[in-house]
């Protein structure tokens, strides 16, 4: 995952403060070397990790920081500050047009994943209600206009292309198109290049002059760390960009691109792509970022993303069966198709606190979620509704159904029956009852399910 090594490293450096009851202004300074060195194996810019280091040692070594009782804790404070500044103090959205449409230009190199991005930023935003429409300005890459028709046609966004017709010209009939048929948003797929030349950027230059987008979003490869740098100083140098889409961040790369692109061209990272389905796209919190390197979790991205993506109604449905303790494995089936729907298992466990970072060392496998539902779909209705209809030759007939070791069959029978035995336990009238009743009826409102029935979770 994105910055697993860099969180290692200052987990450990930090890990060293915290040994300390009280702390010399050596101390903070041997701590911000390894800081500093943290950063530039990140791919960090040099300039960048070496005036983040200074900010930081120049807050450290105050009194407030010397004399607390915690001084330790308000290193690490100041660290988790400066990062948030660094990528920028406040969320950065797209500034959407007082006269419809909204004409977004997505620019970047080839490769880099603009078309697929297109497609992304197009479901994004019909999710929010919006009507967006892909305009294909690509008339250079092979099959990058049937490209994006078949994404577009995968997020149910519609495509305007007008062959290898001029761009200039199909960027400005994609928007009189869009007047004309209630589309708020054009998403502009332009032409990218293996590298920058003059003739891609005048194109692109000539694209802006006659349609003045409202945003002008570069796509950059994290995976391509410091160079991806120093082609987002490139482009905002020859289009004054609006915005960074900033790619690969679930990839094993170091991070530096999303830790340098704010200091270096001043344009704030507006989306990060977090995986290859189109659902994969997430809007770019500042704070948010900083607590993942610092390994402190996500939380409030894994809530919304439950929000979007979990059915409301099968939660609250799950909430009232549990307050009556009669879960059977119908729910446990529920749930897990719940889980799936958000996405990978290790996607999820790295937004938790003390997770995040070791999330790569975890034994999990997603297809055990697929084992589980077949097993539990090798049961007759009547055996899903009372599990205590399943005695050994009836788990014999289910292991060799779903083609799983009768181990396994037991395994979520027994997961089962502890959480059945949990819910009689908190369900109660006692204290721990009354507690358990608020979670789940809050839980109803479309929170996320109990995570049992499969082995890590």
């Amino acid at each position: 995952m994105a910055f697993e090594s860099l969180s290692d490293k200052l987990t450990n450096a930090f890990k060293k403060l915290k040994s300390k009851g009280k702390l010399t202004e050596a101390d903070v300074k041997e701590a911000m070397r390894e800081v500093r060195l943290a950063l530039l194996e990140a791919d960090v810019n040099y300039k960048v990790a070496k005036d983040f280091t200074n900010k930081v040692t120049e807050r450290a070594i105050g009194a407030d920081v010397m004399e607390s009782l915690t001084p330790a804790q308000m290193v690490i404070k100041i660290v988790n500050e400066e990062l948030i500044a660094l990528m920028g103090d406040e969320d950065a959205r797209v500034e959407f047009s007082s006269k419809p449409p909204t004409v977004i230009m997505l620019c970047g190199l080839q490769g880099a994943g603009k078309t697929t991005h297109a497609a992304k930023l197009g479901k994004y935003f019909k999710a929010q209600n919006h009507r967006p429409m892909l305009a294909a300005c690509d008339i250079y890459r092979p099959a990058a206009i049937e490209q994006l028709k078949i994404v577009g046609a995968q997020a149910e966004v519609p495509v305007f292309e007008m062959g290898t017709e001029n761009p200039v010209k199909i960027a400005k009939e994609a928007i009189r198109h869009a007047k004309d048929y209630g589309n708020d948003i054009v998403i502009l797929d332009t032409a990218g290049r293996l590298h920058i030349d003059e003739q891609l950027m005048q194109e692109l230059r000539d694209i802006k002059a006659e349609v003045d987008p409202d945003e002008i979003l570069l796509t950059i490869d994290s995976m391509t760390g410091q160079d991806a740098v120093n082609v987002a100083k490139t482009f905002n140098e020859s289009l004054d960009i609006t915005g960074v889409i900033l790619t690969k961040l679930d990839g094993d790369t170091r991070g530096g691109a999303a830790l340098s692109v704010k200091a270096v061209t001043g344009r704030p990272i507006k989306f990060s792509g977090t995986g290859e389905k189109l659902d994969d796209l997430e809007a770019f919190h500042p704070d948010r970022m900083a607590s993942r390197i610092l390994g402190m979790g996500d939380v409030l991205t894994l809530i919304e993303e439950a929000e979007q993506k979990l059915d409301a109604e099968k939660a609250e449905e799950l909430a009232k069966k549990m307050l009556k303790n009669k879960m059977d494995f119908n729910d446990l089936l529920a749930q897990l198709e719940q889980v799936q729907n958000m996405g990978p298992i290790k996607g999820i466990l790295s937004k938790l606190p003390g997770i995040g970072n070791k999330v790569d060392d975890l034994d999990i496998n997603d297809r055990v979620l697929d084992w589980n539902k077949a097993i539990i779909l090798s049961m007759t209705p009547a055996e899903r509704e009372h599990p205590g209809l399943l005695n050994p030759s009836r788990k014999r007939r289910i292991a060799a159904g779903s083609g799983r070791p009768i181990e396994e069959v037991n395994r979520i029978i027994k997961q089962l029956e502890q959480t059945q035995k949990m819910m009689r336990q908190f369900t109660s009238k006692g204290k721990k009852g009354k507690q358990l009743r608020k979670m789940l009826s809050q839980q109803g409102g479309g929170g996320m399910p109990p995570m049992g029935g499969f082995p890590g979770m």
